[in-house]
């Protein structure tokens, strides 16, 4: 299976003064495109597919059907489309001290979820905006457009945290230090409510070069995360592409697994899937044909419609995504012939809801412990 990623270009990668022989990445403009590659996606799905491991490729599947608190209040997050207080505080205290089984034998023991990182993310087609009020609080996050990795164990703001003690505390790979001998982590828990496209795509960091393509970088959090000013820009990591590089994907993925990954290194990000481009578009039509005619501007609405038939996915997308895609055209054909607006409109929205991704995340600490 292929996608595409998107990563840091390399114009935009400079020496770290305060590292020599290690890489920094300049900030992101907002008007500048990434460094966008198709790439091989292992599909965890398939059954010829064996995943790694979280200790050896610093992330692993995790089984949470067996957790009835939490999958209700997920349930309730999916249903109101919003993550309350309320629901964030039952998620915390349905995972407080859960012990979750690794496929090696070996089991996570979740010590604690952190305050700083628990929220929603929600993204249509190839990445498509689907948040008109912007990010509020916990909600309104799009999905991640660039590959990264989430937190520098030598940073900002664990470095003030923990006093310069988090290398010491945390096992992790850093291009410039490691610690193996740690059992305690600092990891991310990814669950999808619903995920059509858009999937989270894993690297395995066994296959990643880190000292030529593992970069720096300093994310301004004011705008989502409540800060103090010493610590609004958050110390992350961002990646050139290499071909050796290994990702992996699955497409079967509900709200009852999830994944838990490396929070110090282990890059990822959005892959849009093949047959997302076309989908974006059908979803686009649909969506500017319902505002015309909800408003009566038959005119416009006519034109949101087109006269000619959008390309559909491609025979290798993925079943769901071919799906919707058949299901998205019908509606324009149908609108094209004659429309009654309100039904119509009502079936449009429940197609473009299909094909938008919604997950949630939040940060662990966890110990690794035998059986």
């Amino acid at each position: 299976m292929h996608g595409s990623l998107t990563f840091t270009r390399p114009d935009d990668v400079i020496p770290d003064e305060e590292r020599p022989g290690l890489l920094r990445a300049l900030p992101v403009q907002a008007d500048q495109p990434g460094d966008t590659r198709r790439c091989d996606l292992r599909d965890l799905a398939a059954a010829h597919v064996v995943e790694p491991g979280l200790e050896e490729a610093g992330f692993e599947t995790v089984d949470l059907s067996g957790l009835p608190s939490l999958q209700r209040t997920l349930a309730t997050v999916r249903e109101a489309d919003h993550l309350s207080d309320e629901a964030a505080l039952a998620i915390r205290e349905s995972l407080s001290g859960v012990v979750l089984g690794l496929a090696g034998g070996k089991s996570l023991r979740i010590d604690y979820v952190v305050d700083d990182g628990l929220f929603t993310r929600r993204a249509g087609p190839n990445g498509l905006n689907v948040n008109p009020g912007g990010i509020d609080g916990a909600n309104g996050h799009d999905s991640a457009q660039y590959v990264h990795g989430d937190q520098d164990v030598f940073g900002t703001p664990l470095r003030q945290m923990m006093h310069g003690g988090a290398p010491d505390l945390f096992r992790h790979i850093s291009p410039d230090g490691r610690n193996d001998d740690s059992d305690t982590f600092l990891l991310n828990l990814w669950i999808p409510l619903h995920a059509p496209v858009q999937p989270l795509a894993l690297m395995d960091r066994r296959t990643l070069d880190a000292p030529r393509h593992q970069l720096r970088y300093g994310l301004p959090v004011d705008g989502f995360l409540e800060r103090d000013e010493r610590a609004s820009v958050n110390d992350i990591w961002a990646f050139l592409y290499d071909e050796d590089q290994q990702w992996y994907i699955r497409t079967d993925m509900g709200p009852d697994q999830g994944y838990v990954f490396d929070t110090l290194g282990v890059g990822h990000g959005a892959a849009a899937l093949v047959g997302e481009p076309e989908l974006e578009q059908l979803f686009i039509s649909l969506h500017r044909t319902c505002e015309a005619l909800e408003d009566g501007d038959d005119a416009a609405a006519r034109a949101a419609i087109g006269g000619s038939t959008i390309a559909l996915p491609p025979a290798d997308a993925t079943p769901t995504i071919a799906q919707a895609g058949q299901v998205m055209a019908a509606l324009l054909d149908e609108a094209r012939a004659d429309v009654d607006s309100s039904a119509w409109c009502g079936r449009a929205r429940a197609a473009m809801d299909g094909v938008i991704r919604r997950s949630i995340e939040m940060r662990l600490v966890a110990t690794l412990v035998n059986g």
